[in-house]
């Protein structure tokens, strides 16, 4: 890894956040937040643009990366981006454990969702602002902003962006990686737009709008009351975030084929089908399970199931029920949905539907093989075969992220008082959903966790939002051979 090509990406990347502080200073201003929460921002808008210039500075140079460079830019680019973002609960005392207010930030670039934080409705509204934002950019990715704004890096984009785009298939929209980059970036802009102006004749305020939207969007859950989307008790507010969880954990790639004339191009897609007969049914299922066991009108069961269905499903983690108290036929699906998570190119967390479906079909080829050792079966996915190295690739990601996760919850049983808290805490970072069940439940958070749990939890935030191997080459001595 080249670090002084590595630490000059990251000098933008600091430009960038610090300005978004900036952003929040202001609104702080407008909204007569108290001192404390100006200063925050103000500390670290200021803090986050001095080491950004400075390493500008001294990194200064002709700009060539490597895969391992953008795998470099990557990691330490979102823990630099957590540290800086940090400051403001740090600094204004919203937050008053430097690991708690990491814990926060890395949830919100990571668009986990998992939160220290009570009593929402209190927090200054700058701070609100800020945290949202933390969403916003990390929905779609920072680093893939940097990649469509910064020209120098040419060539060296396309390891950024491998880097950084959750799913199996990192296909360019264009031949130039800058292109694709901001199409990316305007496909999100159009639909933050959209989904802000529906929540805004649905009665919510510009801010709420604005901070609903961009955890709606980047599938990540941050809300601005404590109840979540309960607080609202709207069925229209339900019904615009149903639609916009689901749209966000659709593959942009989709989306765009939309734009151009191609809206069928949906249908055509393999994982999109799979992912919606999957929404489709499980939702149907939660319905079924608690319809006359926790709501007596269909009406309520449906919507009830199918916001928390997408929700979970999508990884963006809003709530408007205590889904702890559903029967334990509707937690036991809500917890197997946390594994699933969106499509690839999307900006949903988990092991993505293409995965899952690639991995089904593998297992039905092994056993239909088990059968029948002479024949020769490919995996197809819309038509096509599966390359063999594709397949292998995905089975062991799918292995790795199991045995991660079995992991994870042994090391949080040592932090939390019950097995249920353990293993929902880290499929639910892990997988950037943010609410589990018992102790970090949907009316809980994790504030109760000790710092060295929410440390762990930390990690598997940024190796679930990076995709595991991104972050796991890090921990390579050949990694840092030049």
């Amino acid at each position: 890894m080249k670090v002084r090509d590595v630490l000059h990406v990251v000098s933008y990347l600091l430009g960038v956040i610090g300005i978004s502080m900036a952003a929040g200073l202001a609104v702080s201003f407008a909204a007569g937040d108290p001192g404390e929460a100006k200063a925050g921002l103000a500390v670290g808008f200021g803090a986050a643009l001095v080491v950004s210039a400075l390493l500008w500075f001294f990194t200064r140079g002709e700009i060539e990366l490597s895969r391992r460079d953008g795998f470099g830019i990557a990691v330490f680019g979102w823990v630099a981006s957590s540290l800086f973002g940090a400051l403001p609960f740090l600094v204004s005392g919203v937050i008053d454990s430097p690991v708690s207010a990491i814990f926060e930030t890395m949830s919100g670039f990571t668009t986990t969702g998992a939160s220290v934080l009570t009593d929402l409705e209190a927090l200054p509204k700058g701070i609100l602002f800020w945290r949202a934002m933390t969403h916003f950019y990390g929905g779609m990715g920072v680093l893939v902003l940097c990649v469509a704004i910064l020209p120098f890096l040419k060539v060296g984009g396309i390891q950024i962006y491998r880097a950084e785009v959750p799913g199996p298939s990192k296909d360019r929209l264009t031949p130039r990686i800058t292109a694709t980059a901001k199409l990316l970036w305007g496909i999100y802009l159009l639909l933050c737009f959209l989904e802000t102006i529906l929540l805004k004749i649905g009665g919510l305020s510009w801010l709420d709008a604005w901070c609903h939207t961009c955890a709606t969007m980047a599938t990540g859950g941050f809300s601005t009351r404590t109840a979540s989307i309960g607080a609202f008790n709207s069925a229209y507010i339900d019904v615009v975030i149903i639609f916009f969880m689901f749209m966000a954990g659709t593959s942009f790639v989709l989306h765009l084929k939309l734009l151009t004339g191609r809206p069928f191009a949906y249908f055509k897609d393999s994982e999109f089908r799979f992912y919606l007969v999957l929404w489709l049914l499980a939702c149907l299922a939660l319905t079924a399970d608690v319809w006359g066991t926790v709501y007596d009108s269909l009406g309520a069961s449906l919507r009830a199931a199918f916001f928390q269905g997408t929700s979970i499903m999508t990884t963006t983690g809003f709530v408007t029920e205590d889904f702890d108290l559903w029967p334990t036929t509707s937690r036991i699906l809500l917890v197997l949905l946390m594994f699933v998570g969106g499509c690839a190119g999307s900006t949903g967390g988990g092991i993505k539907n293409i995965r899952i479906l690639v991995a089904l079909r593998t297992l039905f080829r092994e056993v239909y093989l088990y059968m029948r050792p002479q024949a020769v079966r490919k995996v197809k996915v819309g038509g096509e075969n599966v390359k063999e190295e594709v397949v292998s690739n995905i089975v062991a990601f799918v292995l790795i992220f199991a045995v991660i996760f079995a992991g994870g919850s042994l090391v949080m049983t040592a932090f939390t008082p019950d097995l249920e808290t353990a293993f929902s805490s880290s499929i639910a970072c892990l997988g950037n959903i943010g609410p589990g069940l018992a102790g970090v439940g949907a009316t809980q958070n994790y504030a109760d966790i000790p710092d060295a749990g929410q440390a762990f939890l930390i990690l598997l935030m940024l190796l679930g939002r990076l995709e595991l191997y991104t972050v796991l080459v890090v921990f390579l001595p050949a990694f840092w051979k030049h």
